[in-house]
């Protein structure tokens, strides 16, 4: 009974996993016709836009284990879900042998930043004893909302997104934009209506993914938080997997860069809609220690990628990529601590 529970689990993965593979090329190359032909540019699109559709399997499944009483299991998520964001951006830069890294606009450093800024702010709000709260709302969580409307302004105010010049100086040259002219068939007005339906795709299906991947996960005998932090974050960071593949597919670097940089974001936003959901909360102050491994090994990781970003270079060996190896092999080993961690 047990085997054919744990069979029926990997179907259902199998086909939600589908449905969101759909979708997530979709929201790539509608988002990268938005991005070109509005004049927006890929990093502000692949931020704000294509990170939230991205990111709406994490609001269903945070919302949900919240309201279920699984604190860790949605916090842990999206910590989680910030590693494996940073995991997918080296393993696309390696697979396309370098490209990706080195082709962006040094402007993403700052949506980092800002990533790396509000996760830092929910760690503390983790590591100090509650203080304010509104409610049962803690005051950090409306903090980070907060700071991620303001920098979202702040970006947009101050887009300076390009590409590097041949020269590797890794100065900004104004972006020329990826879509061709002749592909551009369908009006602007289209284009946001499919980006509408892949995100209520993705929305529907993810929550069917990171519940399959739940029921894998017990049968499998692992606990919450690991559940959270390794195969729920990694089941509800495939929207963002895919339609990044697609991206860069197209050429769209900026696009598929600026997506992981700003689902990491983000995500850290959507502890404010957990919280909500949190009760008694606030959420934070609910969460197991072992949760700052998790948040710390997101942190550390958006570090060297945007370490990697801001280099740039051109030099690095055809075959052997140290820059997204060194973070592949950072997601491993973090993986390998949040288990001791649990344990």
């Amino acid at each position: 009974m047990g085997s054919d529970a744990l069979w029926q689990w990997i179907a259902l993965f199998a086909v939600a996993g589908a449905f969101v593979a759909a979708a997530g090329t979709v929201l790539a190359r509608s988002g990268d016709e938005i991005a070109t032909r509005t004049g927006l540019g890929g990093l502000l699109v692949g931020m704000l836009l294509l990170a939230v559709a991205t990111s709406l399997p994490e609001v269903a499944t945070d919302v949900s284990a919240a309201l279920e009483g699984a604190p860790d299991l949605a916090v842990g998520d999206l910590f989680g879900s910030s590693m494996a964001n940073m995991a997918i951006l080296a393993l696309i830069d390696l697979v396309h042998r370098g490209r990706v890294w080195p082709r962006v606009g040094l402007g993403h450093a700052k949506v980092a930043a800002i990533a790396v800024a509000l996760t830092a702010i929910a760690l503390l709000a983790i590591l100090v004893p509650p203080g304010v709260a509104i409610g049962w709302v803690g005051i950090e969580t409306p903090l980070i909302v907060t700071g991620y409307i303001a920098a979202a302004a702040w970006m947009k105010r101050s887009r300076g997104e390009g590409r590097r010049g041949d020269d590797s100086t890794g100065e900004i040259i104004v972006p020329t934009g990826w879509a061709r002219t002749e592909e551009a068939r369908h009006s602007l007005r289209y284009e946001a209506a499919r980006i509408v339906l892949a995100a209520g795709i993705i929305l529907v299906a993810a929550p069917v993914l990171a519940l399959s991947g739940k029921g894998i996960a017990e049968r499998i005998g692992i606990g919450q938080m690991l559940v959270g932090a390794l195969l729920l974050a990694v089941t509800t960071s495939l929207p963002e997997l895919v339609a990044s593949l697609a991206a860069v597919r197209i050429g769209a670097y900026d696009l598929a860069v600026g997506n992981l940089f700003g689902s990491n974001a983000f995500n850290m936003t959507v502890l404010f809609a957990a919280d909500l959901s949190c009760l008694p909360g606030p959420i934070l102050a609910a969460v197991a220690p072992a949760q700052v491994v998790a948040g710390v090994g997101a942190i550390l990781l958006m570090a060297l990628a945007l370490a990697a970003v801001v280099h740039g270079t051109r030099t690095r060996l055809a075959r052997l990529e140290p820059d997204p190896l060194a973070v592949l092999l950072a997601y491993i080993l973090l993986m390998g601590a949040l288990w001791m961690a649990t344990s």
